[in-house]
């Protein structure tokens, strides 16, 4: 079963639950527990794949009144939910509209509770069984097992590959693209996940999320909008092809709009460039003027940290400037937010704790010794 080529698909962890204990197929005295199998729109769509949706989407917002107001009617939001997918007439509700000023300012228009139910449980038994195999390995945004520091990680064992074949000469190519949520085409968009996904509700499900929102007529994703990461994945997939495949460059990472390429000759990451403009420009899309060619020698800045190559041949990684600035105003602000009674250990906890993980990835003993280990909270009662 399965509405995507007919391909075999792995279980997402939430939705392990609702198959264990499930009925077999076709038995009908239960009319909530799964029938379908996963990867259909039925069993997308099935009351109990609804609920474990919701336990996952609520996770870390259960005090939030919009779940509240959920959860205060649950059996019947969740059957109204199931009956309007099953009908058809299940359409996305107006976003909520926020801006994000960290760490650059964003415009985030948000979906309802409901409506991101639904997304999640479309992107974990629709979504996701099947475009994770379609992408290259090193797309590495919002896919399990892998981000941020995953990406970090295969762009130096790349650095340290190229040093064992050619030491420390090089060029790298870093590519970043101009607004690409807001640039990615609705016609385009919907002609790939057609390429993908044969049944017809399936289809008509994803065109209603993808054109419940748009910056200018027929363009832009939601940033707020879950299934808005895997279409931005899929979007550039032909992209990834052509440089790993056509252009045959091993040393290739991407997450979402920022990509690296590292090759021995600087006039063939020039060609290469060239193509992948020309690729951008039919897919509506454009580099900004991060996008640039420079020596390996000067390391490679990438999702918050520069990479630099040791003459051993090892990668030394390191917090670039702005992210260390960034990371001290907000830690000021917690600081005064707990004096002030506005956050509770808790959080305190959890933020400091997150920090200490995130740069645990690169060599930042001393910055941690710095600028974690003095803090004091105190709290004014």
């Amino acid at each position: 079963g399965g509405g995507y080529l007919g391909r075999p698909t792995r279980c997402p962890p939430w939705a392990r639950g609702v198959l264990r204990g499930a009925p077999p197929a076709g038995r009908a005295d239960d009319p909530i527990a799964p029938t379908h199998a996963i990867g259909s729109f039925d069993f997308m769509a099935e009351f109990e794949t609804l609920h474990e949706a919701h336990r996952a989407t609520r996770r870390g917002k259960r005090r939030s009144c919009e779940v509240l107001r959920f959860e205060n009617d649950l059996a019947a939001q969740l059957w109204a939910l199931h009956e309007e997918l099953l009908s058809g007439a299940y359409r996305p509700s107006p976003y909520a509209h926020f801006v994000v000023r960290e760490p650059k300012i964003r415009q985030v228009f948000a979906p309802r509770y409901r409506d991101r139910v639904v997304q999640q449980a479309l992107c974990a038994t629709v979504l996701e069984p099947a475009l994770e195999r379609r992408l290259i390995y090193d797309n590495a945004a919002c896919r399990v097992g892998k981000g941020v520091h995953f990406s970090l990680d295969r762009l130096a064992g790349f650095m340290r590959h190229h040093w064992r074949k050619f030491g420390a000469e090089g060029y790298v190519l870093r590519c970043d693209v101009r607004h690409y949520f807001a640039s990615i085409r609705h016609r385009d968009l919907l002609e790939k996940l057609e390429r993908v996904f044969t049944e017809e509700r399936t289809r008509s499900l994803l065109e209603a999320i993808v054109d419940s929102f748009e910056v200018s007529p027929g363009v832009g994703l939601p940033l707020g909008n879950q299934t808005s990461q895997w279409f931005a994945l899929l979007y550039c997939d032909g992209l990834d092809r052509l440089v790993k495949e056509h252009l045959r460059i091993h040393a290739y990472v991407r997450y979402m709009d920022d990509a690296i390429l590292i090759h021995p000759e600087k006039d063939y990451l020039k060609h290469c460039l060239k193509l992948m403009m020309e690729w951008t420009d039919d897919a509506g899309l454009e580099f900004n003027a991060k996008t640039q060619i420079f020596p390996l020698s000067a390391g490679i800045p990438y999702l918050g940290f520069h990479s630099r190559l040791t003459p051993t041949g090892g990668v030394t990684r390191r917090v670039s400037p702005e992210t260390v600035r960034r990371m001290r105003r907000r830690l000021a602000a917690l600081q005064g937010a707990y004096e002030r009674g506005e956050a509770d250990a808790f959080a305190v906890h959890q933020s400091v704790s997150s920090y200490i993980a995130h740069l645990s990835h690169g060599d930042t003993y001393g910055l941690r010794q710095a600028a974690i280990e003095p803090l004091a909270f105190k709290h004014n009662r």
